[in-house]
Order: C-alpha cells, then structure tokens, then sequence
C-alpha cells in the first residue's frame, strides 16, 4: 500500500567525495554524523545545496542521480499551473437557466451548474477572502486522530449560488437540477486521502464525521458534515475510560447511509474521520437542491434522484446561455498555498488536469504533457525528471536534486517569488513543517516541501521508507540566501508513525546549512 503525506526520496547514490572525515569545516563533520547513524546504514542520500541568486554550489551529493519526490512532486505541479494561469487567477463557477421565467418566478425548464475547476467551491474560504488550512487537513484524517476541521461552511458556495438564483427571480423550478461535470476525464489521485480526481469538488470529496466524548459510560457525540437531506448518520460510540485508545469504525451502509461504531476516551479532543464521496455529481446536486429550498425556492426535481444520463447541452450551448449565479474563487495563489502548506494530494492532483482544459485537452497524460512544456520553459531540464501524476504517490515519480534546484532558482527571477515562497511549509512554523524544528535556531528561516513515501513490509510486520525529502530555501544566519533538496530514503522503520524521525533529521540537515552560512 503506497502512503504519501509529504516529500523526497533518494534512491540511488555513492556518497560522493566532498565528505572528508579530515575536512575541518566543522558543517562537514556535522552531516558525516548524522548519516553514520546506526539507522541510516541501509541508506541512500542525495543531497544540493546552491547559492540562490549566483547558483555557486556549496554542497552536493548524489545531485544528478534520480530519486522517488513523494510529495516534492507537488513543487513542480503547483510550478506549472502557477505559471499558466498566474498568482491571481480566480475561478468563476457558473449557473445558467435553461428555459424561460414566467408567471412571477417559475422558471419552466433546468438549471445547469457547471463545473470548472474551482478546487474548494467556497467551502475554505475566509472573511479576508483567503483559504483557511488546518496544519493536519482533514483528507488525512484517516491515517492519523490529529487532523482538524476549518471553521468555515464547507457549503458556503453552495449556499451563495443558490441565493444568487433566488435574487435572480427565480422561485421556482419545474425543470431539472444538472451538474455539468465534463471539464475533464476523472483520473486517480496519487498518495493518501480521496482516491479519485474529479471535476466537481465539494468539501474535498469527503464527508467530515466529528467524533466528541461525553463522560466515560455516556455516548459520545457524532456529528457528520457537509449536513444534507441525503445523508443519514447510523451512530453507537462508547465514551470510555481516558486512559484507553481511540478505536473506530466507519464505513457507508449504503448510499447516503453513514455507519459509525467504536469507542472514544474521555477528556480527549474530538477526532475527525472521513468517507470519499461515492458519487460527487449527486452529492453537490443534492447540495445544491437543499440550498435552494432553503432560500426559498421551490425545487420540483428531487435530490434522491440522480440526474438524467444525456440531460446536458452541448458545449456550444453555453456561451449565450442566460446565466443566474456565479461563484468567484480566492486566488490560484491561495490554492498554491493550501495544497503546499498541508501536502494536499488532491487538489494537487487535479492540476495536471486543469492544463489539459486549458489546453482543449482531457486526460492526465495530455495534462503532465502541457506541464512537462511548461517546465522546460522554467529551466528544468525535462529529460532528467518522471512523472505519473501531480502529488507524488505515483510509481513512475522520479526527479534529480539537480532538476529540482533548477526549479527553485527559476523562482528567484520573478516578481512573484515572496508570494511563492511565502505559500511554502515554514521550519516550526505552520503546516507540515509545523513540529519540525520547533526550538530550532533556523525556525522561521526555512521555507521548504516535505515529502514522505512508505510502504508495508509485510515480511517483517514493519515499513520501510522508500522517501522522505525537503526541498526549499533557507535563509542562512549570515543574510545569504540558498536553495537546497535533500534526500534520504531506502530506511527500516518500526512503523508508518515513525516517518516523524527522518523529518527530525532533514530539519536538523537543514539547521547545519542555516547556521553554517
């Protein structure tokens, strides 16, 4: 079973000869030590370390040798779509009519939402106009009992739509409500959290289940979100003792029928879980029908129905429809910045995609195509880098620490590099780099992508690390300014929780180019 949370492997390398144990440079001797350690002597590293506005190399290892990214992926993908549709783009979902109004508001005739491409739907976006992110997101809540819900609705968009179509004159709908989801082909996402990347998005294509104890005996509160008329919630959570272990179960009992079983120690916080949406056409058109009748209108169609195969117009049809409601999306900035700041697998899985629809195109491998040209216009040189998907967990993922300095520099040249930097991890700070480093001296000087990648030893009843990367850029004590990537992977572990370790020592790696330079 492939695990993805963060970023960079490193898969192949001799150790090269700027380590020398007679080197006095005491910076040297530091990561002589820390890649002698015992549990590290099954392991591969690669390592680049450049001046970033000379490019003058201060350290390598390994540097032109390919490596597994894991979720240092997520770089090159937010990179590409960054520079197609630029920092400020912003996504406009539409609703058109089909069919005219009369009588005071009867609309004879459909309603159409149509999908393009807006990855959160209003569902995180903030007063400020911002995307709010928990430092754990929710898509993984499955995989640990530390992941946090935003406060925002998360059908918030939704709800403006639907208001947007009542102040339009509509007070009824006799016709149908549709989802127009044909932006693109649906393709698999790489790494943890939904396994399917889809042009309609609602909540990340999940439904958050809020798990709150009582009092040990008492049972505990489960609480199910988005809330909707198809959904129905199945509960029996024993609240016990607050030295016992949290053990859930949850599963869909059918469609629309959520199961939820298990026990939960007293006095803990409340942990979230999710389940992928089984169809997200019908669940964002049954969203989108509470909506409505909550705003008012009258909506014939029913929200238990799937809409009718066929029941969409052409693609022609759309540019002198009557349009009732739009959406406007935060910034594609915010979008870089929630997908770098948490490692979020989905929404940087759709990005390859979104270049195909930019370009007329479908599919992911017409998508990794547009992003390859454009990386190749960025400086990185295509030939030395593999991708199967925009979020790391595919197994054809592949790039060298070179390729990826070539990346970072890039970003150095242009107006928009505080911006982009700025949507990165920060040493101790916030997002997957948040635990990492804490009383570090460095914390707050480097701005880096995690990446981590493991699999199931089953021979052994262990994990074995196949990837755990960083790459980035540090502010160094002197004023100077670097870009680096480190690699360190092929690694026992006791268990996929011990992951944390290798993000101690690429913090601590990190730390050593900080204060040496």
């Amino acid at each position: 079973m492939v695990r993805a949370l963060v970023v960079f492997l490193v898969v192949v390398g001799v150790p090269c000869c700027h380590l020398s144990a007679a080197d006095p440079q005491p910076w040297r001797k530091a990561i002589e030590e820390l890649q002698a350690r015992p549990e590290y002597r099954h392991s591969h590293w690669g390592i680049l370390v450049a001046d970033l506005k000379t490019g003058d190399t201060v350290f390598e290892m390994n540097s032109d040798k390919l490596f597994a990214p894991a979720s240092v992926t997520k770089l090159f993908s937010v990179s590409a779509a960054w520079a197609e549709l630029g920092p400020d783009h912003r996504f406009y979902t539409p609703v058109f009519r089909r069919g005219e109004v009369v009588d005071g508001g009867r609309l004879e005739g459909d309603l159409i939402l149509q999908s393009v491409g807006d990855l959160t739907l209003g569902g995180r976006t903030t007063p400020e106009g911002r995307i709010a992110f928990r430092n754990v997101d929710h898509t993984y809540a499955n995989g640990n009992h530390s992941a946090q819900l935003v406060e925002e609705d998360p059908l918030a968009g939704v709800r403006s739509l639907a208001r947007q179509v009542k102040q339009s004159g509509i007070a009824r709908i006799t016709g149908e409500i549709l989802v127009d989801d044909r932006l693109f082909d649906s393709a698999p996402s790489t790494g943890s959290g939904p396994t399917r990347v889809t042009p309609v998005l609602l909540n990340d294509n999940v439904l958050d289940i809020l798990v709150t104890p009582a009092e040990a005996g008492q049972p505990a509160r489960v609480a199910t979100r988005p809330e909707g008329s198809v959904i129905r919630v199945d509960s029996l959570v024993e609240t016990i003792a607050a030295d016992g272990k949290v053990n859930l179960r949850y599963f869909w009992g059918g469609p629309g029928r959520v199961v939820v079983r298990g026990e939960i120690p007293a006095g803990r916080p409340p942990v979230v879980k999710v389940l992928e949406w089984g169809d997200p056409d019908f669940t964002l058109r049954a969203a989108f029908i509470d909506s409505l009748r909550a705003e008012g209108v009258t909506v014939d169609a029913s929200a238990f129905v799937p809409q009718r195969s066929g029941s969409l117009p052409p693609a022609a049809w759309y540019s002198g429809a009557p349009l009732v409601a739009s959406l406007e999306s935060p910034t594609f900035a915010e979008n870089a910045r929630l997908i770098l700041k948490v490692s979020h697998n989905l929404h940087a899985s759709t990005l390859p995609l979104l270049l195909a629809a930019r370009r007329g195109r479908r599919t992911l491998s017409e998508g990794l195509q547009v992003e390859g040209e454009i990386l190749a216009r960025l400086g990185v040189d295509r030939d030395t880098i593999s991708f199967g998907g925009g979020a790391g967990g595919d197994r054809a993922d592949f790039v060298t620490p070179r390729a990826t300095l070539q990346l970072l520099r890039s970003w150095s040249v242009r107006p928009d590099f505080d911006r982009f930097r700025d949507c990165l991890p920060i040493l101790g700070v916030d997002g997957t780099l948040a635990t990492i480093g804490v009383d570090s001296p460095a914390k707050g000087k480097v701005f880096a992508k995690t990446g981590t990648l493991y699999w199931d030893n089953l021979l052994n009843d262990r994990t074995v690390l196949t990837a755990k990367g960083l790459a980035g850029y540090i502010d160094a004590a002197s004023g100077r300014k670097l870009a680096f990537a480190f690699f360190v992977g092929m690694t026992h572990l006791p268990n996929s929780e011990a992951t944390v370790r290798e993000g101690k020592t690429l913090g601590q790696l990190a730390e050593i180019f900080q204060q040496a330079f």
